[in-house]
């Protein structure tokens, strides 16, 4: 180090001399940042050792996506109103606090933590249906449109142009000028090409209202993190009915068709029943937050529940700021829970070693795991970083399924064949930790049953990674993924 400062000084002259010492103290007072608040040791390692590598790189990322804060007037919002969210949701508890004596006892402790921290309780008496062909899916929603009387919401993390799409949004147009009101929440970020186009201006003049989640604002990224996004797919018809899971509203056959990873495969539910409120309250919580003109959360009354099928679910969602890491929670508990069997499908697959030893350890007292990821996966980094994960899970016994027929990118996970959680969560830490997410818990054997049969189908398009050849594979792509998962906390 003496010998490199000696030359740049010779080359930069004797100012240079102080470049080091600038460094370090940028490197301590960084490091007094981040023992500040106790974090995840992995992230904390990750973060300093960015800052001391590339110092100036470093402290300009950790400025934008370093903490998890949503800006001080966002976060005073959401406080305010979920105090009055509060109220609501003890009401929709007390209610359907009977629905409680029907979970079966493997799924008890699991519901009760979902529905801690002001979450939404279970609730018996619905109709849940799976749907896992996103072009029909589309037409579907196509037709809920068309037959909507009422009231008509609908927020998603991505809306992308083209295809079928552009129908869902002709069809929405209709019905506005029908008499049908309608919102739209998307995220910014998400949906910004959709932002640039003429849709938002020819939704607003047909009159439906439409709001942007979480806008990114240059020159406020030091108040606000800039990649926590909303990354809800809901779409309440008529108070009474609703969708939701891991598609957007896009066409798969347009959509992202140069990133050479295939179609993008998801699964949706329509839900009838009780538990459509939980939805359609999470809605307006969102909808209350990121609209500007809303200041209180109090007008809202869940409608009067109607028993339509014998389907025992609840709503699940969470963010920061609000629900801190019950998500996680939610996730390790379903883990430890499982005795028989779990299966577990994501797109983007990285969790903590929290979750890495759960599952290692779930295989090891006899629980068949099965990880089902895309072979092929639209974000490199992540790809790579996934695979740094597969010696240790294979070792204890976990099945490794790469999915070769597209993108997958249906989100659940499946315990003992009696329980499922589906929706928009992947099995990484930007879900769990930091994006705004929503889930529906289902405890009952027959959708399980019916989700199994779409979970074989995958596994009937999938390679499983052999543990034997997958020891043997270059060294450079061990030191490339161990490399990658360096920035595994940060994805």
């Amino acid at each position: 180090m003496n010998i490199i400062n000696f030359l740049l000084g010779s080359i930069f002259g004797e100012s240079f001399i102080w470049v080091p010492i600038l460094h370090i103290i940028i490197v301590l007072l960084f490091g007094y940042r981040l023992i500040s608040v106790r974090r995840p040791v992995g992230v904390v390692l990750a973060w300093f050792l960015i800052v001391v590598l590339f110092p100036l790189i470093g402290i300009s990322l950790y400025i934008l996506i370093g903490e998890r804060p949503v800006g001080r007037k966002l976060t005073r919002k959401i406080i305010r109103m979920d105090r009055e969210y509060a109220a609501i949701t003890e009401t929709m508890r007390q209610r359907h606090l009977a629905d409680r004596a029907q979970l079966p006892p493997e799924g008890r402790a699991l519901s009760l933590l979902a529905e801690s921290k002001n979450g939404s309780p279970v609730t018996a008496g619905n109709q849940i249906e799976l749907f896992t062909n996103s072009l029909d899916i589309l037409q579907d929603f196509i037709d809920e449109i068309n037959q909507a009387q009422h009231t008509l919401y609908l927020e998603f993390y991505i809306w992308a142009l083209g295809g079928d799409a552009d129908r869902v949004g002709e069809a929405l147009i209709a019905a506005a000028k029908r008499g049908v009101k309608c919102k739209v929440l998307l995220d910014s970020l998400g949906s910004k090409d959709w932002f640039k186009s003429n849709w938002p201006a020819r939704f607003r003049r047909s009159g439906i209202q439409v709001t942007e989640a979480l806008p990114i604002q240059i020159g406020r990224f030091q108040f606000r993190r800039a990649d926590l996004r909303l990354h809800r797919k809901i779409f309440v018809i008529d108070s009474r009915i609703v969708w939701t899971g891991s598609m957007n509203m896009v066409d798969p056959r347009t959509f992202k068709q140069d990133s050479g990873v295939g179609e993008w495969v998801d699964a949706m539910v329509r839900i009838e029943g009780p538990v459509a409120a939980q939805f359609e309250l999470t809605f307006s919580f969102d909808w209350s937050v990121d609209n500007p003109k809303i200041t209180h959360f109090k007008d809202i009354v869940p409608k009067e529940d109607l028993l339509v099928g014998n389907v025992l679910a609840q709503e699940f969602s969470s963010g920061p700021v609000y629900r801190d890491d019950i998500l996680y929670q939610v996730m390790l508990s379903a883990i430890m829970d499982a005795r028989e069997e779990l299966t577990i499908t994501t797109p983007y697959f990285g969790p903590d070693d929290g979750l890495i030893q759960a599952l290692m350890a779930a295989a090891g007292r006899g629980v068949k795991v099965t990880l089902i990821v895309p072979k092929l996966n639209d974000s490199t980094l992540v790809a790579w970083s996934s695979r740094s994960y597969y010696s240790d899970l294979m070792s204890s016994g976990v099945n490794i399924a790469e999915f070769h027929g597209g993108l997958l990118h249906t989100k659940s996970l499946m315990i003992d064949g009696r329980a499922a959680i589906f929706g928009s969560v992947n099995f990484d830490q930007r879900s769990l930790r930091l994006n705004f997410e929503i889930s529906l818990i289902v405890y009952n054997e027959p959708f399980c049953a019916t989700l199994q049969k779409l979970i074989n189908s995958y596994l009937a398009q999938s390679d499983l990674v052999d543990p034997m050849r997958w020891s043997k594979r270059a060294r450079w792509r061990v030191l490339l993924e161990n490399a990658a998962h360096l920035s595994s906390p940060l994805l």
